[in-house]
């Protein structure tokens, strides 16, 4: 499997993240403000980064971590599978995918920052 940070994602995912950037959800800007500047634990996370055929909503390359936002649109049956597959594409390449709702996210940010951190912890 591939060991760089993209895992071959094409030059078209890299211009599409960039407008996934430039348009961030509430809740991933809430979240971003808190992982930016590797204020976790001193890890270093990127916002809407391509790895391979995918956009992650955040990835730390360190820990092999993608953290994931779910809003609405997450909630129909045909999205359910994708995301199950995706996950399960992500998970071939030793990367570690965990998923939060917007609303936790809005919520219950600390409680997210924790869950995130308690995953870090455990990286050597």
């Amino acid at each position: 499997m591939a060991s760089d940070m993209f895992y071959g994602a094409s030059s078209q995912l890299f211009e599409n993240a960039k407008k996934l950037r430039e348009a961030m959800t509430p809740a991933e800007l809430l979240l971003w403000e808190e992982l930016r500047t590797n204020k976790l634990k001193g890890f270093r996370f990127k916002a809407q980064h391509p790895i391979s055929y995918f956009i992650a909503d955040f990835y730390c390359h360190a820990a092999k971590l993608v953290v994931e936002l779910d809003g609405s649109v997450h909630d129909s049956s045909d999205q359910q599978e994708y995301d199950a597959n995706r996950t399960y594409i992500l998970e071939e390449f030793g990367l570690t995918v965990i998923r939060f709702r917007n609303e936790e996210v809005i919520g219950n940010k600390e409680n997210v920052l924790r869950k995130i951190a308690e995953f870090l912890s455990n990286i050597k």
